[in-house]
Order: structure tokens, then C-alpha cells, then sequence
């Protein structure tokens, strides 16, 4: 049953983290054509599956503190590099939109 767990919250990393990235991308394009509220919200899409992959995260975390180790698989390796892109990504996402924006207004 742990084993379980721990799977679900490893592709609920990869998951979300993937969403994540996904929509900081069509956020970077949406902005790119003008479209800022589009872009807005897709960073706020993104910033909401962060949310999502942050718990996915804390239960694994949690597991360790109370001393219920699991074995580092390449999956799990796999999901950490996915969140952590994601978060790379969306936060800067968020630079070439206010980029995008100051081009804009000129």
C-alpha cells in the first residue's frame, strides 16, 4: 500500500509538473501575439499545478521525516527534474511576458 502511494504521488509530480510547463509555454505564446489576459491566466494555470506538484512533493517528504524510507527509483529521480523544470520554466515565463509587455507599450 506505501508503495502505492508513493507511485501516485511520483506521477502526480510528473503530472502536474508537466501541466505546469505546458501552460507557462502557451502563456510565453499567448503573449507573444498580444493576448496578455491569456497569458496571465495560463501562468495562473501553471502556478496552480506548481500548488498541486508541492503536495504530491510534501507527502513523499513527509514520509521520509517519520522515517519510512522508499527506494530512489529512476522514476522518482524522473519526477523531481520534472518539477523542478517546471518551476525553472513558469518562473521564466513570467520575465518574457513582462518583456512582451514592455514591447507592447511602446
Amino acid at each position: 500500500m506505501e508503495d502505492q502511494k508513493n507511485l501516485e504521488a511520483i506521477m502526480g509530480l510528473i503530472m502536474y509538473g508537466g501541466n505546469a510547463k505546458s501552460d507557462a509555454m502557451e502563456a510565453i505564446a499567448a503573449a507573444k501575439e498580444g493576448k496578455f489576459d491569456e497569458a496571465d491566466q495560463k501562468i495562473a494555470d501553471a502556478e496552480a499545478s506548481l500548488v498541486e506538484a508541492h503536495h504530491s512533493q510534501t507527502g513523499l517528504l513527509t514520509q521520509e521525516a517519520q522515517g519510512n524510507h522508499m527506494e530512489v527509483t529512476l522514476l522518482t529521480v524522473h519526477s523531481q527534474d520534472h518539477l523542478m523544470t517546471a518551476i525553472a520554466f513558469t518562473d521564466l515565463a513570467k520575465e518574457i511576458i513582462a518583456l512582451y509587455r514592455r514591447l507592447d507599450e511602446k
